[in-house]
């Protein structure tokens, strides 16, 4: 009994090794963890009290991987000119603007033509309808197609060479491995390491929960 414990308790040290050694690996290799991101909503206060009443705090439920980011319990429908999407997560914190990131795919089942860009570049894009129970609120701009990017914290943005604003080119390693070009860089001490794309993207490359990327290439900000 005591030797079967005791080897049982080897396994999960040497097992324990082997994750260390493979997480270390994988830092030393420049690899990058991948997260796919689906349709969500950022609201901000004059829309959250529209929509939910006047001074209501959204419910934080579950923190994501970038610090301070996190998902809310209410959901919203977001409406277009052909349909609408329906149970719509929000992400907190609340913004100073209200928008809504889709997918391409999205997009066809809405009826707008939005275009894709980085996250709080709002200006000249399409508008909506963000509606909850029987209160609604109509936007004239806000809808976006999240621009693929890699989160970087300033030490690791150093290790691989990488600049903020850089388009990177990235291989992702997923079930149907493929290179996305034009991953753009943002670098800030606030962030985690990761890459975000869609779910169209994720599709695309057979992304699944711990698939990771390297960069093989990449154009400097500016040129």
């Amino acid at each position: 009994m005591y030797g079967t414990v005791l080897r049982d308790e080897e396994k999960k040290r040497l097992a324990d090794r082997i994750v260390d050694a493979v997480v270390k690996e994988i830092q030393e290799s420049c690899m990058v963890e991948v997260e796919a991101s689906g349709r969500h909503v950022h609201l901000c206060r004059a829309d959250i009290d529209a929509l939910f009443g006047t001074g209501y705090q959204l419910t934080r439920v579950r923190d994501l991987s970038q610090p301070g980011q996190y998902v809310c319990q209410e959901r919203v429908s977001l409406g277009g000119p052909k349909g609408t999407l329906h149970n719509v997560v929000i992400l907190g914190p609340e913004r100073k603007e209200t928008q809504a990131e889709v997918s391409m795919t999205d997009c066809l089942a809405l009826g707008i033509k939005a275009p894709v860009r980085l996250s709080g570049d709002i200006e000249g894009t399409p508008g909506a309808v963000f509606s909850y129970k029987d209160r609604q609120v109509i936007k004239d701009k806000g809808v976006i197609v999240a621009k693929r990017h890699m989160h970087i914290t300033p030490e690791d943005a150093e290790k691989f060479g990488v600049r903020d604003g850089d388009a990177l080119k990235i291989k992702v390693f997923g079930s149907r491995p493929l290179i996305f070009e034009d991953t753009i860089a943002r670098v800030s001490p606030d962030f985690q390491t990761d890459v975000h794309i869609d779910y169209d993207e994720a599709n695309a490359c057979g992304f699944q929960k711990g698939t990771f990327c390297r960069i093989v290439g990449k154009e400097r900000n500016g040129g």
